[in-house]
Order: structure tokens, then C-alpha cells, then sequence
């Protein structure tokens, strides 16, 4: 299991109302329980499996394994560039979960849209997957693609602004 992956779980589980989460698959054992805010996970990878790391998330993470894993911290994800002061007459489509952005429905089809591309309140603008789960998002608006504000593979939030849209 990736350290992506767990990350996922764990934003996941502390956005639900879930008080303990059990996750097995291909000799890994996930299991999470929250007590007041906090959540703890222990993780147990098969001998040959790579070590885990701990990396800081929202709420404070207790992590154990059975192999000894360095602690390593990673950078913060780069924010969403700026929009244009103009962008107060502006639809954003927002996120509707915690996942990773595609901007296209394979790596070899071209993206969904792009900036001047014109849209209806049906149309999928791109797919947010999570837990393996590809859900297509639409544009909620007619109007026209003015901005896309996150890069193609990136992990986006829930509520996180994704595009920017002039409504007709």
C-alpha cells in the first residue's frame, strides 16, 4: 500500500463520522480509530513490502509498523495560483471530494477542456478519483472555461476550486 493511499484513508475517515476503519489487501493491514479528534493508525506491511513513512496530516497520526521507517516529512502540496481580481462575476466548480485530479479520461485522450472551452451545466470538465473510484465531475453552469486552477495528476481537497467558469 502506498503512503498516497494511506493518506487518503486517513482524510477519509477523519471527514466521516466512522470511529474505527479496518483495511486489509495484499499482506497490509490499515486499521484506524479516532478518539476525540485524534486518529491513530497502525499499519502492518508483509516482510518484503517497502518501509512506511509518517508524514503530517490533519489531525495527529499515530503510525506503526513492523519494520523499522524513517520519518520523513514532506513538503506542502504548491497552492492553486491566483485568480485574476476579475473573477467576482465567476463560477468556480469546486471539488466534491479529497482525491486526484485528471484533466482527461485516459493519459493518451485529450483533456475534457480547456481555457475558451464552452460548457453546459451536464458536461464532464474532468474526473476526481478516489479509492480507485474515477468520478466524473460536471460543470454545474453554461458558460465558457476561463481558468483551470490545478495541474493535471495533482491531489485536490474537498471544496478546493478546480476551474473557473464566465456563466452565459
Amino acid at each position: 500500500m502506498k503512503v498516497q493511499e494511506i493518506r487518503e484513508l486517513i482524510k477519509l475517515v477523519d471527514q466521516s463520522n466512522i470511529d474505527e476503519f479496518v483495511f486489509e489487501s495484499e499482506g497490509s493491514k490499515v486499521k484506524m480509530k479516532k478518539n476525540a479528534g485524534v486518529t491513530y493508525t497502525a499499519v502492518s506491511e508483509a516482510p518484503a513490502a517497502q518501509p512506511v513513512k509518517e508524514t503530517q496530516a490533519a489531525a495527529p497520526v499515530h503510525t506503526e509498523t513492523k519494520q523499522e521507517a524513517p520519518a520523513v516529512q514532506e513538503a506542502p502540496a504548491p497552492e492553486a495560483p491566483k485568480a485574476a481580481s476579475s473573477d467576482e462575476n465567476l463560477h468556480k466548480i469546486t471539488s466534491p471530494m479529497v482525491g486526484t485530479f485528471y484533466q482527461s479520461p485516459s493519459p493518451d485522450q485529450e483533456a475534457y477542456v480547456k481555457p475558451g472551452s464552452k460548457v453546459s451545466s451536464d458536461s464532464v470538465v474532468c474526473i476526481v478519483e478516489a479509492m480507485k473510484l474515477f468520478n466524473e465531475i460536471e460543470a454545474e453552469v453554461d458558460g465558457e472555461i476561463v481558468e483551470i486552477l490545478v495541474k493535471d495528476g495533482q491531489l485536490v481537497e474537498y471544496g478546493q476550486p478546480l476551474f473557473l467558469v464566465k456563466p452565459e
